[in-house]
């Protein structure tokens, strides 16, 4: 208790803020960027994105990625990663204390991953991640604080890197459980994953995992456009400096067409 009662205002903001750059490293860039390639990043938001991913600590882009295509193309099945009829301690967080089903890397292994490396981002990213996780996760979190304000380490570690790491944790986790298991079915309710406000709120935008489930090349995640969907906000703020193009969206008659065909009628 004394770790949170000591700390002061701009701790928190900072805290924060890392929190904001972990969630995008993961949201804008190793699901909606490189998972689906949604949009297309410049150089410049490419390496942003990365190193904001390691600042996540989540496996690298590439195996983020490859996980994550294996997880749609398979979803609820053994093949899936985090299978959610196992559970939703499995989806959420046991699906990493143990051993991949065979069905996993024997079917992972039949789709192709050769874009993600063929980025040269990714590459690089890959080749140095255990080096950048300490410096982006741990060591730049800890020591900001420290230096500017002269916060002391001991809160600044606890606060603004591990406590923010699990909480990013587990949002991210949320996504794979919660947003598998609650909530409504709008676009298709033949498949399991929902629109989860809760989940909405703690990741950024990712809750409305029915839709995305149904349309998964939609840049937005979602029809509802900016309605509290901070990842998307930072993609057009992207696509307005620049440095996005090729935003996909599914067209508003398609996304009707399917909630009448194959939706709950929930929206």
């Amino acid at each position: 208790m004394a770790v949170v009662t000591s700390c002061v205002l701009f701790l928190c903001l900072s805290a924060y803020f890392c929190f904001l750059m972990t969630a995008l490293g993961v949201t804008a860039g190793a699901h909606r960027l490189w998972s689906h390639r949604s949009y297309k990043a410049k150089l410049p938001l490419r390496i942003f994105l990365a190193v904001a991913n390691s600042m996540a600590f989540q496996n690298d882009i590439y195996e983020w990625s490859r996980d994550h295509r294996v997880h749609h193309k398979y979803s609820e099945t053994d093949a899936d990663p985090h299978n959610a009829r196992r559970g939703f301690f499995f989806s959420h967080i046991g699906w990493l204390f143990v051993r991949k089903h065979r069905d996993v890397i024997e079917k992972g292994r039949k789709l192709d991953f050769t874009d993600l490396l063929d980025d040269p981002v990714v590459r690089f990213q890959r080749k140095y991640y255990k080096s950048s996780v300490v410096l982006m996760c741990f060591v730049i979190p800890t020591f900001v604080p420290w230096y500017l304000w002269g916060e002391s380490l001991w809160n600044a570690y606890f606060l603004a890197s591990i406590l923010r790491y699990t909480i990013s944790l587990n949002v991210t986790w949320l996504v794979n459980s919660a947003a598998h298991m609650y909530g409504n079915r709008p676009y298709d309710k033949y498949i399991s994953p929902r629109q989860n406000t809760f989940v909405t709120l703690g990741a950024i935008g990712e809750g409305f995992h029915n839709y995305h489930h149904t349309f998964p090349f939609d840049y937005s995640a979602s029809e509802l456009g900016l309605k509290f969907n901070p990842t998307t906000w930072f993609i057009d703020f992207m696509f307005w400096l620049g440095l996005v193009t090729d935003r996909k969206q599914a067209p508003k008659e398609m996304i009707q067409a399917r909630k009448e065909r194959t939706g709950d009628g929930s929206a």
